[in-house]
């Protein structure tokens, strides 16, 4: 087992909870190939597993964390919601068969996936997610993929306040203003998608800032959403890439100028579905 050779830098929720700021995305990682990916990341010092029932590859999680040689509660795991769940009751079984797969590990923190607008009333599910946290089934609660509107309305009706937001975000799609509303009212924002799924890595702008910095493509744009302060969990299987991708934790901050350059990117595209109209459920 290798320790982290650079300490990760964290945010503090509003619940008080510590979370890593970099960390280690199961999204399309087929369940075959998770276990062996996760044991990779631990070893290599990841100490912040992303993950979700829609991944399909939970349990593969839990078996990596559990045959890593780390105390399970030195790492951090995320769990959401799958899209399937529409209702209450169903919503809380899904929960709790959830909580079941992590065993003696706690789920740190849990997260309504989608908001799903168009399909349900995504304030029903919230209220399971907030019911399991009450009867301590996690340390804390947020979502993703919720724009302002959402937000608003979980303020207005929930006693309940997440403490994250995890959103697509890349230089591509800099999410400024959603960036801004979430830190007003206290709210870590996630990124998923951090390199747009590859597509940032050829831009000219980003090969400048990393031939300049030293790093690689990756690096750069994964070192501007730490400097952003956006929690950020890169994917691979690749164990070389999985190493590489923690040399955006080390070393000098990029530039004011350098910043700039990779934010003035934005073009607001997106490489995943629009929280306002998205409605897959299965």
């Amino acid at each position: 087992m290798t320790e982290p050779t650079t300490p990760t830098p964290t945010r503090t929720l509003r619940s008080g909870v510590e979370i890593p700021q970099f960390g280690f995305g199961v999204f399309q990682i087929p369940p075959e190939q998770t276990e062996a990916a996760v044991l990779d990341a631990i070893r290599a010092g990841y100490r912040h597993i992303d993950g979700a029932q829609g991944y399909r590859n939970e349990r593969e999680v839990h078996r990596a964390i559990a045959r890593s040689g780390v105390d399970p509660a030195e790492v951090f795991f995320t769990d959401k919601l799958g899209n399937a769940y529409l209702e209450y009751d169903e919503a809380r079984r899904a929960i709790d068969e959830s909580v079941a797969l992590a065993g003696d590990k706690q789920i740190d923190l849990f997260l309504l996936h989608w908001p799903l607008p168009t399909v349900r009333d995504f304030m029903v599910v919230w209220r399971a997610i907030t019911a399991a946290f009450d009867d301590g089934a996690f340390r804390a609660i947020g979502v993703s993929n919720f724009h302002a509107p959402h937000l608003e309305r979980l303020f207005a009706e929930s006693d309940h306040h997440p403490d994250v937001n995890q959103i697509e975000l890349h230089p591509y799609l800099t999410q400024a203003a959603l960036r801004a509303f979430d830190a007003e009212h206290d709210i870590v924002t996630e990124a998923w998608s951090p390199i747009a799924q590859g597509l940032v890595l050829a831009d000219p702008v980003v090969r400048a800032v990393a031939a300049e910095s030293g790093r690689t493509p990756a690096q750069v744009v994964l070192r501007w959403h730490l400097q952003l302060g956006n929690v950020v969990f890169p994917r691979s299987t690749s164990p070389h890439r999985i190493r590489e991708n923690l040399g955006a934790v080390a070393g000098a901050d990029l530039s004011a100028d350098q910043m700039a350059r990779l934010s003035a990117l934005d073009r607001g595209q997106r490489t995943g579905g629009d929280p306002d109209t998205f409605r897959f459920t299965h």
